[in-house]
């Protein structure tokens, strides 16, 4: 069954609204030329990556969903973008961490038989996953975000993915360790920003509407967490059509599920409360 529309998501994960607006000259150029559009996002408190990561998905809160820290790890109950696109006919594919398997697959995550898989029951058919195994501060253990950008481009064109999920977690560890107002941070900014441009045209070229955002901010001192603009607000790219808000508008994590499904044409399951807010 086709759905109504084609559909990427790109989460860089730990990028605050302030940094994006500065320094992905990329993305900014094309909000400039008109090609694409920026709002501002809140997420969740926590404003902790597994929180966001479960709450994009299934458009609840972490109270709800029951993921509260980077340490509550289980499949996660209620319904999400990739179980509702199965159930829709759709097929969708994940290059992210393993976290997201763990959540909306099977859980616990097999490093073996897990780190990539094809099932055509879903809900991911088609996984691609990183474990970041031995992550702290002096080693990060991120893979290269190009490696990243070709795995996705590689799912939309070996399997014609209707929906797919890209998360990078480079910036979020480079702020972890370095902060954001340094040197280190803007040319890590630079560089995944020219990289993801290298790719984007392509998506946008076989069909596919893209949405560029992050799952939470950071403090200059690299924290996350708590309630607190510099935590929570994020950048929310759009390239694709419909109508959307007026630019000063403050968008919720929650209706990003629900905006998902209503974009690809799928049915919105009643647990997703918030209102799309692109159509």
């Amino acid at each position: 069954m086709a759905l109504k529309a084609k559909l990427l998501l790109i989460i860089l994960d730990g990028q605050p609204w302030r940094v994006a607006r500065r320094f992905m000259g990329n993305l900014e150029g094309w909000v400039q030329a008109g090609e694409a559009r920026v709002w501002r996002m809140r997420s969740v408190v926590p404003s902790t990556s597994a929180s966001c990561y479960a709450s994009i998905h299934t458009g609840v809160t972490p109270q709800v969903h029951g993921v509260l820290s980077n340490d509550t790890l289980f499949r996660v109950a209620e319904p999400d973008v990739f179980s509702e696109v199965a159930k829709a006919g759709g097929r969708s594919g994940a290059v992210t961490h393993s976290f997201w398997s763990t959540f909306f697959q099977r859980a616990p995550f097999d490093a073996v038989s897990d780190i990539e898989y094809d099932e055509p029951a879903g809900p991911i058919h088609h996984g691609r996953f990183h474990t970041m195994a031995g992550y702290n501060h002096d080693n990060q253990m991120t893979p290269s975000d190009f490696d990243l950008f070709a795995t996705l481009t590689m799912l939309t064109q070996r399997f014609a993915i209707d929906y797919g999920i890209l998360h990078t977690c480079t910036l979020d560890s480079m702020g972890h360790r370095y902060g954001h107002d340094c040197a280190e941070m803007d040319a890590a900014c630079f560089t995944i920003d020219a990289q993801l441009a290298r790719f984007l045209p392509l998506w946008r070229k076989a069909g596919y509407e893209v949405i560029v955002t992050a799952d939470h901010g950071q403090t200059d001192r690299g924290h996350h967490g708590g309630r607190d603009p510099e935590m929570q607000d994020v950048a929310f790219y759009w390239f694709g059509g419909g109508q959307g808000p007026e630019e000063d508008t403050l968008l919720d994590q929650l209706q990003l599920a629900p905006t998902i499904l209503s974009r690809l044409g799928v049915p919105v399951p009643e647990t997703m409360k918030a209102a799309p807010f692109l159509r």
